[in-house]
């Protein structure tokens, strides 16, 4: 019943936040306007800037900012205990995580459709664009190449998920073309295609299906990234009403009806227990630790508890998704709230339920070489130490397991379970990646544009989004061992993930101070987003400079390792922090509120 009652309290006051704190924050601070001309108007190509409705475009943007991220940073992060967590994802999300997507949104609103990247030139410093531009670079090349290697292990781990996310993009292309050429309605076509694919999760896994399944799965890692990139460079650059919005709006309304199931699971397995094991249903209860401030091998809570959970809390990914794809579709500027605001509040209760499932969801039973474990011997034998919990399979395995139990649980057979939950990881990995792989050709194409440098051919779609596919995949294809074959190739690339946390939140903390410089310039109060702000790009830095140079409990150091590339990157994205925040307090020590004139 424990469980039960943090799901609904959680949920209750992701409600409360939305209708109090955002509701101030777009009337009072951002003061949204329905007359307001949004960038999707003003500047309609069809093909990157189109207005849509605000149903679709929370499909798009939730899908992208969510991906693996709240799922894999909780399933780590409850190591600490599951009240640490559980407090971060809940008033993180609402007063950090929440108003940083909804400001960036607003703010690339108001300055027609520009990244965050380009918007910090106009207020901070012309050089401030640069360098902000580069941190954005820098972590949407880690994102592209960790994220496809995210898939392939995915695939790896559950076959039964390959077909079911394969044939959403046909379906996708489908409705999103039929929709374009009729201008009807998109729920029914795409609950009909949510349908399909689930169909194809319950039957995909027999027969000839199967053996397709089975047959991709046996492919070396690097092959699957190299399909998924190819995929990603062929999405970045079709129009986004032709296969990304339907896309995301599938995998949005797969969302709910995942959180419907879990949650339904989640209320039958605490009256009721979870599914009969040998006759008997288990009793649902927290088998982890309130709070374990030193877990076996694991570095320090702080700051790692807030590098290990980003999305979910707080994400500078988000910001880019923000200001790169979502603005330039936003229709209505009072949409925002519900796009920015109530997205980053959805993840929160995606997070919260992750951590419930890998906290008592495990507790129900799992599958092991000594029979079926319940209670604390499951949790024990996913968490019994750092580094048994801390590989991408243990932490995706933890939830995927522990949320099917609650499925389970209605009498819904655990295998089919099962893979609902590897198509949902899978799906939202995939819209992360190929949102991604668009935004890094936004950034590619800034810069290139920016005045006496000789990137002129960068400008060109087709080419950015070329060199930011080619880019990724050279990275991702590291392989562990440093022999360069295709078994190996892709194994070492992993090693870039506990840069993205790093890289990830130095991002949230770099687009507040964009936020604080907007709100700076018009005389509105900034006092909500100093904290937040200061927050933000304290525990990234800190974060960097243990992994770099000191290192943790759970390993040595970058430097001590001799992890050249993670040590180049990170100290690169230490430089380039140091850099803006020296340039945003020249803006602060000159006080030039008379600056920033032209923009909206």
């Amino acid at each position: 019943m424990e469980t039960l009652i943090i799901a609904l309290a959680a949920g209750f006051g992701f409600i409360l936040a939305y209708h109090t704190y955002g509701k101030w924050l777009g009337k009072k601070v951002f003061r949204l306007s329905a007359s307001a001309v949004c960038p999707s108007t003003e500047l309609r190509d069809d093909v990157d800037f189109v207005p849509t409705p605000r149903s679709i475009i929370f499909g798009h943007h939730f899908t992208s900012i969510a991906g693996t991220g709240p799922i894999v940073g909780p399933a780590i992060a409850v190591m600490w205990g599951w009240l640490p967590a559980l407090l971060w994802v809940v008033f993180g999300a609402i007063f950090i995580g929440a108003v940083h997507d909804f400001g960036s949104l607003v703010v690339s609103l108001r300055n027609k459709g520009q990244s965050v990247g380009d918007v910090a030139g106009h207020l901070i410093s012309p050089r401030t664009r640069m360098l902000f531009l580069l941190v954005l670079f820098l972590g949407l090349t880690v994102v592209l190449a960790i994220f496809g290697l995210v898939i392939a292990s995915v695939f790896r781990m559950y076959p039964s998920a390959i077909f079911p996310c394969i044939v959403q993009i046909p379906i996708a292309v489908f409705i999103g073309t039929w929709l374009h050429r009729k201008g009807v309605g998109i729920l029914i076509p795409s609950l009909l295609a949510l349908c399909v694919m689930y169909l194809t999760v319950i039957f995909g896994n027999v027969g000839m299906l199967g053996s397709f399944n089975a047959t991709l799965a046996t492919l070396p890692t690097i092959a699957w990234v190299v399909i998924l990139l190819a995929y990603s460079y062929i999405a970045s650059v079709l129009p986004v009403w032709f296969l990304l919005q339907p896309r995301d709006y599938i995998n949005a309304l797969q969302l709910l009806s995942v959180i419907a199931l879990i949650v339904v699971g989640l209320v039958v397995a605490a009256f009721a227990g979870g599914a009969p094991i040998d006759g008997t249903r288990p009793e649902l209860l927290i088998s982890a630790p309130m709070i374990d401030i030193d877990p076996a091998d694991a570095p320090l809570i702080f700051p790692f508890l807030f590098i290990t959970i980003a999305c979910g809390a707080c994400s500078g990914f988000h910001c880019l998704v923000a200001s790169g794809t979502s603005s330039k579709q936003v229709s209505c500027e009072t949409d925002a709230k519900f796009v920015g605001y109530g997205s980053m509040l959805t993840e929160g209760f995606l997070a919260t339920l992750v951590i419930l499932a890998c906290v008592a969801g495990l507790s129900l039973g799992i599958d092991s070489e000594q029979g079926i474990l319940v209670g604390n011997e499951a949790w024990n034998a996913r968490y019994e130490s750092w580094a048994t919990a801390g590989g991408l399979g243990a932490k995706v395995g933890a939830f995927v397991d522990g949320s099917a139990n609650f499925i389970a649980s209605m009498g819904i057979s655990s295998s089919i379970a099962v893979a609902f939950m590897g198509v949902f990881v899978a799906s939202f990995a995939g819209t992360t990646l190929d949102t991604a792989c668009r935004l890094q050709r936004y950034v590619v194409q800034e810069i290139a544009r920016t005045p006496r440098l000789p990137l002129t051919t960068l400008r060109n779609k087709h080419v950015a989004t070329l060199f930011a596919v080619l880019l990724a995949l050279l990275l991702a294809a590291i392989p562990a061992s440093g022999e360069w074959t295709v078994a190996k190739m892709g194994t070492g690339g992993l090693i870039l993930w506990p840069l993205f946390g790093a890289i990830n939140q130095l991002l949230a903390g770099l687009a507040f101070l964009v936020i604080a410089a907007y709100l700076w310039h018009r005389k509105k109060p900034i006092w909500f987003i100093v904290l937040p702000a200061i927050f933000m790009l304290a525990m990234p830095m800190w974060a960097m400079i243990m992994q770099a140079f000191v290192g943790t409990n759970a390993a040595e150091s970058w430097l001590a390792q001799e992890r050249w590339l993670l040590l180049a990157m990170g100290i690169a994205a230490i430089v380039l922090e140091i850099w803006i925040l020296l340039e945003a307090l020249a803006l602060i020590k000159k006080d030039p509120r008379h600056k920033g004139e032209g923009l909206s």
